[in-house]
């Protein structure tokens, strides 16, 4: 595991999650300052809250200076371009989710596999890592959490831990793979609606039933 599968992993989902975070902001109409932290929000939310239950120290998330700024540059493209992607804001949105979700939930995957964590654990970072930043956007854009409803979705970071720490990925060259299979999942998913099963509650009252 070398230091550049790091950065580049923590930098694509970083841009990533900022350009998803953005375009909801401006699909729900936020004002400038809005979509600038609905994005970082967005981008380091889950990375923050995989470091605090997995134990690493909170300081590491301000140590991505470059990550920060990529970040910024990304959205102020987006803001004075938006017409580039305004015909299909739904799918830019989608894409950009999905390319976060799969590079984070490798990246938390294996920043808990390093510090020797049990599978249990290895599953949480990834989801959190993953899922945990569009969980936050989602909830200040005042939209139910995708994570809870939205196709398959962190079920692909389940399985990205899964794959990682039984080494079915264990080079520079699998990361990648992996991370480009969890993008074209979480697509397929959207695309045909696979859904995991649901547990509906039934009204015995409206049913007439006792």
């Amino acid at each position: 595991m070398s230091v550049d599968i790091w950065s580049i992993l923590n930098l694509v989902g970083t841009v990533a999650f900022a350009l998803s975070g953005a375009i909801v902001a401006m699909e729900e109409d936020f004002d400038i300052l809005g979509i600038f932290i609905l994005g970082f929000v967005t981008a380091f939310g889950g990375g923050a809250i995989r470091n605090l239950l997995i134990g690493l120290p909170i300081h590491m998330l301000w140590n991505q200076g470059p990550a920060f700024y990529v970040a910024l540059v990304a959205m102020l493209i987006i803001i004075i371009f938006p017409n580039a992607i305004n015909k299909r804001w739904m799918q830019a949105e989608v894409l950009t989710d999905a390319i976060g979700l799969a590079a984070f939930s490798v990246q938390g995957a294996l920043y808990a596999i390093r510090m020797q964590q049990p599978l249990s654990a290895v599953i949480v970072a990834a989801v959190l890592t993953g899922a945990g930043g569009g969980v936050v956007r989602d909830v200040l854009a005042g939209r139910k959490p995708g994570v809870l409803r939205s196709e398959v979705y962190a079920g692909w970071s389940v399985l990205a831990g899964i794959i990682l720490y039984f080494k079915l990925a264990s080079n520079s060259t699998g990361y990648y793979l992996l991370v480009l299979a969890i993008t074209c999942l979480r697509m397929l998913g959207y695309k045909r609606q696979w859904h995991l099963p649901k547990v509906k509650w039934q009204d015995t009252e409206k049913t007439g039933e006792k």
